[in-house]
């Protein structure tokens, strides 16, 4: 079977869409686990994790980072796009949410948590690679070890 052809638009919307599910608990849109987003061989990256392939290995990863993060919010309107007209992309932006050690709300403090940057891979309308970057110190306990703070 030949894969789907995509625009930047619909692998923009896969994103959106997986994001928007994770700020739901996990639940997508129409009932449907944030799980079903990827492909069963993707490949996803997070800070102080590291690299977890398949969907099975995704799943205890969120299942371990999930039971730190009580709720977290993506800006969607402060998304910076950039695609490449093939099947990566990558986006940047906000969040803000509850972490089991505290609140986090970008900007609050400005070295904070809450600004993210994620290459996302997408193909057949599945996520086949995701990359997350960002500082997984939500609450900001962090600072000892950082002496410009």
């Amino acid at each position: 079977m030949a894969p789907a052809v995509m625009t930047d638009e619909q692998r923009k919307a896969v994103i959106t869409a997986y994001l928007k599910a994770f700020d739901n608990g996990g639940i997508g849109r129409h009932g449907s686990s944030v799980l079903d987003f990827f492909a069963e061989d993707a490949d996803f990256f997070f800070p102080k994790w590291g690299l977890a392939h398949g969907t099975s290995e995704i799943a205890r990863m969120f299942s371990g980072l999930g039971s730190t993060v009580t709720s977290v919010t993506h800006h969607f309107w402060s998304f910076n796009w950039i695609t490449t007209g093939t099947d990566l992309l990558a986006v940047e932006g906000t969040t803000h949410g509850e972490h089991r050690d505290g609140p986090w709300r970008v900007g609050v403090p400005e070295w904070g948590a809450g600004r993210w940057c994620g290459v996302f891979e997408v193909r057949d309308f599945l996520i086949q690679r995701a990359f997350i970057y960002l500082d997984p110190d939500y609450a900001g306990k962090d600072v000892a070890r950082y002496p410009w703070l």
